[in-house]
């Protein structure tokens, strides 16, 4: 059973391991999370990045360490990652490994109620499905090759190996999903008639 946590953001955890390898202060540590493309996996901006790291103060996970001036810059904050803060995340995170969570993708809600639509026009969203898809796997395959090229250990790709079986799975079963439903609608359309399967025509006197 998963633990209840004093800070339950995904976002938090992504913090408190950054911070687990060094202090910083929150603009340096919302740059190393976008160099790290961290938003493909965790959902974030300035102004959560902030909340998040006063709610990890609050909880007393991470912790003020000094304030630099540079410059006509305002000061900034470096904040360091607590003892308790590093139990709570080393924690959290092999809760997260070892333990399947139940999780509600909005795609799966969508697919619960896919029979309300005619399958042709089903079967037609789901092949524009399949191009973005497609594109987001070329742009993983890219992006990892060229870590991989520029020296980048495995292990600091694998939650985009991870993204891109995840995204082939999809597109696998997406594009059956997708010929089954044009079976369906060509079963379902009358013998010589011309209007499209799926579509009824109410035709007024």
């Amino acid at each position: 059973m998963a633990k209840q946590r004093k800070v339950s953001n995904p976002l938090a955890l992504v913090v408190l391991a950054f911070l687990s390898t060094a202090s910083m202060h929150p603009y340096e540590l919302g740059k190393r999370l976008r160099e790290t493309d961290k938003d493909r996996s965790v959902r974030y901006n300035h102004g959560s990045l902030y909340m998040v790291i006063k709610q990890l103060a609050k909880a007393g996970l991470v912790a003020e360490q000094d304030t630099l001036r540079e410059g006509g810059r305002p000061e900034r904050t470096v904040y360091a990652i607590t003892d308790e803060g590093r139990d709570e995340m080393r924690g959290w995170l092999r809760e997260l490994v070892a333990e399947p969570q139940r999780e509600y993708p909005h795609f799966g809600v969508a697919l619960s109620l896919i029979s309300v639509l005619p399958p042709d026009d089903a079967a037609d969203l789901l092949d524009r499905r399949l191009r973005a898809v497609a594109a987001e796997i070329e742009e993983i395959r890219t992006a990892s090759g060229a870590a991989a090229d520029a020296g980048v250990s495995w292990v600091f790709l694998v939650d985009e190996e991870y993204h891109l079986a995840l995204l082939e799975t999809e597109h696998r079963f997406v594009s059956g999903l997708a010929d089954s439903l044009r079976r369906a609608a060509e079963e379902q359309a009358p013998a010589g008639s011309a209007e499209p399967p799926g579509r009824r025509t109410t035709h007024r006197a």
